[in-house]
């Protein structure tokens, strides 16, 4: 997850669709790499119905725990 940075995420919404997920990253030039590390889990989703949410609160803490280390 290159250029992903937990202070990106500050002020997002607690999910977020994949597709808006990836604007607000800065990676829409590369969405079926977002897409990518949604499915092989290293980003936090939950499918709500037949949509794909990124889960922005657990994505803010796995990158906030990771700094700590």
């Amino acid at each position: 997850m290159d250029g992903l940075d937990a202070r990106q995420l500050y002020g997002a919404p607690p999910l977020m669709p994949w597709e808006s997920f990836v604007d607000w990253i800065g990676m829409s030039d590369e969405p079926r790499v977002v897409r990518s590390w949604i499915d092989r889990g290293y980003i936090p989703s939950v499918k709500v119905g037949r949509r794909v949410m990124v889960n922005v609160v657990a994505l803010t803490r796995d990158l906030l725990e990771k700094e700590s280390q």
